[in-house]
């Protein structure tokens, strides 16, 4: 009962989101795919969607994350710009469509699709995200990742080893987080908005706890040279994940200490658990008030 209060809340954010994320279908002319130097041959791709991320060097073009189907060409075309070479691997961070939508256009153009299995599963499948009730169809099997992995896997690529891991549940169940080892660079998929409160998909595995716990263990592991590229937002450091990690940790322990007293959704997102945050974080297409009742439902 409490989820399903929960997520009636969060679907009133359905129109922001999906209005936003839909652009690239409505409106492609309008979108511009700019790339953002990193490091050395690693770039951040931006447009309409997730963000990219892209090694070029004498291997070929490495790209992590797809966006939207419509635009596939423009991003080829930013690609060409910097390699003269096709994308030879597509990772995908999780199987969310603004991460995956161009799949089927680069597996037509022999690019090799990794992703941990649940993507596969779920992109196979097709499914419904709950809490802004969008259903997705099944992808055909072009689209499908034809690598996939438990753990992790690495690949030594472009002068680079690039390792990819996978988390526990955490935005969604089959999340990926790609670190570029001697570029000291990492892209964290939709484990790290950049900025803003970020969207937790309980209906494919995630959860708050486990989004804490990933942004965690990569902070374990960087620095305060690393450059990092969220899922959504601006390129980052380990200051700004270290605050995106404490603001997920006390809304995350306030809202449970609240539901354990056995508060309804309603109660608790009276109660503005988030209040001293949102002036920060509380700008991006979930409200505060639909936020609370997501973390609610995601516990």
């Amino acid at each position: 009962m409490y989820i399903t209060k929960a997520l009636k809340f969060i679907s009133c954010a359905a129109v922001l989101l999906l209005g936003a994320q839909t652009q690239a279908h409505d409106k492609t002319p309008e979108v511009t795919i700019e790339a953002i130097p990193v490091a050395e041959g690693i770039y951040m791709l931006t447009g309409s969607g997730g963000n990219m991320g892209l090694s070029v060097g004498d291997d070929g073009a490495f790209l992590i994350d797809d966006q939207f189907a419509p635009l596939t060409d423009k991003i080829q075309a930013k690609i060409a710009t910097l390699s003269d070479q096709q994308v030879k691997f597509l990772i995908n961070t999780h199987w969310h469509f603004d991460h995956t939508g161009g799949n089927e256009n680069f597996g037509k153009r022999d690019a090799i699709i990794v992703a941990h299995h649940n993507v596969r599963t779920r992109l196979e499948a097709g499914g419904v995200i709950e809490a802004f009730k969008k259903e997705v169809p099944p992808a055909p099997s072009v689209a499908l990742p034809v690598i996939t992995f438990e753990e992790s896997l690495s690949f030594h690529f472009n002068g680079e080893t690039i390792h990819v891991e996978h988390p526990a549940p955490a935005h969604t169940d089959g999340d990926a987080i790609v670190f570029f080892d001697k570029a000291n660079v990492v892209h964290m998929g939709d484990t790290y908005f950049n900025g803003f409160y970020p969207f937790i998909d309980a209906s494919s595995g995630g959860s708050v706890l486990g989004v804490i716990q990933a942004v965690d263990s990569v902070l374990k592991k960087i620095d305060g040279k690393t450059k990092i590229i969220p899922g959504h937002g601006k390129l980052s450091n380990k200051a700004e994940l270290q605050a995106y990690h404490d603001m997920l940790a006390a809304v995350y322990a306030e809202v449970k200490k609240l539901k354990a007293k056995g508060m309804s959704v309603e109660a608790v997102v009276a109660a503005k658990p988030t209040a001293k945050f949102d002036a920060k974080w509380g700008a991006g297409f979930l409200a505060p008030d639909v936020w609370v009742a997501l973390v609610y439902g995601a516990m």
